[in-house]
């Protein structure tokens, strides 16, 4: 677990602390982040418990709560790499934050913890989410069908992307 805050250009994701669930709360029930995550009190429950070999942080710009990040390591060394997961409140998207945010989490993951890949899933159709995606340089490996079951309770594909540490921008 990553229990130290990292730092973007834009925000700063500081890991989740007891006190955030509030804050989650009003993250998870924005309804373009629960259209995504599905129901808040499950996604708020999650966001707080942390399981081995994961790290939640809450996305802060100028002190205020506008997301969520989480992160998994995989750390066999046969399949060593890291998974990220990204929610942002809606006032905030389309400005820039959510690639910020990533870019600083991937950097970290690179740098300090010694990640040569990264994975990310988001649901195929999720159009706003991929391009951000690309942004940082994450590429297009393969469509997962019927991936994961939304909201609504019906499956939808997943869109399988990775990144290489050589392929992080700046």
């Amino acid at each position: 677990m990553i229990d130290e805050v990292v730092t973007g250009k834009q925000v700063t994701l500081r890991p989740v602390q007891s006190a955030d669930e509030e804050k989650l709360a009003e993250i998870f029930n924005d309804p373009e982040v629960a259209r995504w995550w599905g129901d808040p009190a499950k996604s708020v429950r999650d966001a707080m418990e942390i399981p081995e070999g994961e790290s939640h942080f809450v996305i802060e710009l100028d002190g205020e709560a506008i997301g969520f990040i989480q992160c998994y390591e995989e750390t066999d060394p046969m399949y060593r790499h890291a998974s990220v997961d990204i929610s942002l409140r809606s006032p905030w998207q389309g400005k820039g934050h959510g690639p910020d945010a990533i870019m600083a989490l991937a950097q970290f993951l690179i740098d300090k913890r010694g990640h040569h890949r990264l994975t990310i899933d988001p649901a195929a159709h999720n159009t706003h989410a991929i391009k951000a995606y690309e942004r940082v340089g994450f590429k297009r490996v393969g469509l997962m069908r019927q991936y994961e079951r939304g909201p609504s309770g019906g499956w939808h594909d997943g869109l399988l992307m990775d990144m290489l540490a050589a392929e992080l921008r700046d």
